[in-house]
C-alpha cells in the first residue's frame, strides 16, 4: 500500500506525464471489486470527466488527488496507478481507465482494496471525507513545514502519552501517509521498540525519532519508493526495508540477533530483540533495612529469564 513517499512520487510523475492532456474516454467500475469504493455511481464518471483537461496532481499523506478542471479525482492508498504509452497493450482487468487524445492512458486497479473518488471540486461528502480532510490539513511529512517544532508538539501532547510508538506514528492520522509499511524501519533506526509507551521516551529519544522519521521517508522517496510498490510506469522502488515479512528470522544487520515478528494493534510489528529494547511498565519495589528502595522493571525484552529472577539492591 502506498504511503507518503510513494504518493509524492506518483503525484510528481502524473504532473510530468499527463498534466495538460485532454480526456477522450473514461471507464469506471469495468472489473467488479467488492472492496473498491467510488463516489456515487462509477457509471457517471465518464460524464464528469470526458473532454476535460488534466491539471495539477497533489500528494496528501498516502493519497493522490488530481485536479481536472471543476472536478477532483482522488486515489486511495490501496490503488495501483499506471501509465500506458500509445499502442501499449492494456491489462484486461481494471477499476478505472482514462484515455487521452494522444492515445495514452492511465489505469487504476486495486490490490486488496482501494478507493477512486470522482467528485465536484467544492463538494466531497461521504464517509471518507474526514480522512481526506485530515490528510490535506496537516503538514506533509516530507515538507519543510513538518519540522522538529511541529513533531514535538505532536509527541508531547497529553493525549499521546499513553500510546505506544506504533500507535503514535501510524494511527489516527497523526502523521498522514505514515503507516505500518514504513514505521518498522523508522523505529529500528531510532532503536525504539514498537510497544514502547510515548511517556517513557526521553527528550533525546524524541529528537532521534524525529530525525529517523524524516530521514527514512526521504531515503524511500529518493530510492523511488519501497521495493514492494511500483511507480506510475510499473517500476518497483529501490528501497529494501530492513524489517519486513521478508526479513523475519534473518540476522539483524547491526547485532546479528534474529529479526522477530508479532501481531500488535491489528497488524504485524517487526523488531530486533537486542537493538530495540522494550520494558513494560509493571514495576517491583524492593526494600531492605538501611538500603535505598530499588525499582526493578519487569523486563519483557531483551532481558533473560535469569535476570528477571535476580534480586538487585543498591
Amino acid at each position: 500500500m502506498i504511503e507518503a513517499p510513494e504518493a509524492l512520487i506518483l503525484s510528481e510523475q502524473l504532473n510530468q506525464t499527463i498534466k495538460g492532456k485532454r480526456i477522450s474516454f473514461v471507464s469506471a467500475g469495468y472489473t467488479p471489486h467488492k472492496f473498491v469504493w467510488y463516489y456515487g455511481d462509477p457509471a457517471g464518471y465518464s460524464e464528469k470527466l470526458l473532454h476535460k483537461t488534466v491539471g495539477e496532481a497533489h500528494a496528501y499523506g498516502g493519497l493522490v488527488e488530481v485536479e481536472i478542471e471543476d472536478v477532483r479525482l482522488l486515489f486511495g492508498d490501496g490503488m495501483n496507478i499506471c501509465y500506458y504509452a500509445p499502442g501499449k497493450k492494456l491489462p484486461e482487468k481494471h477499476q478505472l481507465l482514462i484515455a487521452f487524445e494522444d492515445e495514452s492512458c492511465i489505469m487504476g486497479s486495486a490490490r486488496m482494496y482501494g478507493g477512486i473518488w470522482c467528485f465536484p471540486a467544492d463538494s466531497f461528502e461521504c464517509n471518507f471525507s474526514p480522512y481526506r480532510d485530515g490528510a490535506r490539513s496537516k503538514p506533509q511529512v516530507l515538507s519543510d513545514a513538518f519540522n522538529k517544532t511541529y513533531f514535538l508538539s505532536l509527541i508531547n501532547s497529553e493525549e499521546k502519552q499513553k500510546k505506544t510508538a506504533k500507535a503514535f506514528l501510524a494511527t489516527e492520522q497523526t502523521i498522514p501517509g505514515l503507516g505500518n509499511g514504513v514505521l518498522q524501519d523508522i523505529l529500528f533506526k531510532a532503536r525504539i521498540h514498537p510497544k514502547t509507551r510515548i511517556s517513557t521516551l526521553s527528550d533525546k529519544q524524541k529528537d532521534t525519532l524525529f530525525h529517523c522519521v524524516k530521514d527514512t521517508l526521504q531515503d524511500i522517496y529518493l530510492a523511488g519508493g519501497r521495493n514492494s510498490e511500483t511507480d506510475l510506469f510499473g517500476k518497483k522502488g529501490g528501497y529494501i526495508p530492513i524489517l519486513s515479512k521478508d526479513t523475519v528470522g534473518k540476522p539483524c544487520p547491526v547485532c546479528g540477533e534474529d529479526i522477530r515478528k508479532e501481531n500488535f494493534l491489528g497488524g504485524s510489528i517487526y523488531y530486533c530483540f537486542e537493538c530495540q529494547q522494550y520494558f513494560n511498565r509493571k514495576a517491583l519495589y524492593l526494600h531492605k533495612p538501611n538500603r535505598k528502595y530499588v525499582l526493578l522493571y519487569n523486563a519483557t525484552f531483551p532481558v533473560s529469564d535469569e535476570f528477571q529472577k535476580t534480586w538487585l539492591f543498591l
